[in-house]
């Protein structure tokens, strides 16, 4: 009798797994009061990057926010399957955003047949969040190598070590990979070199979003981008930025 109830208890199990359907419509949390709110006149700048800088810098100044230079990546296959993973921002500017992985990783595979991303910073200490989409250019080599030895060690091997998004058949072979490396190099303290198989890219910008979260869910969205040919800027739905770019804000 044990046996078949254990039975009879998996196989109910089962059924509720297939059946499962979990609300959560509940959940949420308050964001800032109607009187914090993010109009035209706060912006700092009239154009994205000095716009980020200021929100970047002082996410960088809360404590509780232990890595503000996070942000998920989007990339879409030729056959226009989306997919998104988090990395880590390691520079920006003008020019745009910049990260470094794999180039034979699932996303350097798809941003090589379809150079459009999009990628988003979340704070959720600051309710902000930043959306950029543009397309990607790859770092010079000479920039990769550059960053590749400013990494930790260990961080240099891992790199050398995974040949990213493919198959492997245990985490031991990773470890074994990993020690023969670090004989290879850390003993006699050589330069690792970098592999050809790794290095940087660049987010060129076409529109930036900036997202501050309210109370009553009327949330501030301001979007810089580059204005279409022929679009007229008439000051109201509209407005003229700096270095090219134009503003908007959009309803929530």
């Amino acid at each position: 009798m044990g046996l078949i109830r254990l039975r009879n208890l998996v196989r109910s199990k089962e059924i509720l797994l297939r059946n499962m359907s979990i609300d959560i419509g509940g959940m949420r949390i308050k964001y800032k009061d109607k009187d914090d709110t993010f109009l035209e006149k706060h912006l700092v700048a009239k154009e994205p990057f000095g716009q980020f800088k200021a929100w970047f810098d002082e996410a960088c100044g809360r404590k509780e926010i232990l890595e503000p230079n996070a942000m998920c990546l989007a990339t879409v296959s030729k056959d226009g399957y989306p997919s998104a993973r988090f990395m880590l921002c390691k520079g920006y500017g003008k020019d745009g955003f910049k990260f470094f992985t794999n180039h034979g990783s699932r996303k350097a595979i798809e941003m090589s047949a379809n150079q459009n991303v999009a990628a988003t910073f979340y704070w959720e200490v600051l309710n902000r969040s930043v959306r950029i989409e543009g397309y990607v250019d790859k770092l010079s080599e000479e920039e990769s190598t550059k960053y590749f030895h400013s990494r930790p060690v260990p961080s240099q091997i891992a790199a050398c070590a995974s040949y990213q998004s493919t198959p492997i058949e245990s985490r031991d072979i990773l470890c074994e990979r990993e020690r023969k490396l670090e004989a290879e190099y850390m003993i006699p303290e050589k330069e690792i070199p970098k592999p050809s198989y790794w290095g940087g890219y660049i987010i060129r910008p076409r529109a930036v979003e900036f997202w501050q979260g309210q109370r009553d869910r009327l949330h501030d969205r301001i979007k810089f981008r580059k204005p279409a040919e022929g679009e007229v800027v008439d000051g109201k739905l509209l407005h003229q930025g700096d270095d090219g770019w134009v503003y908007q804000r959009l309803s929530p």
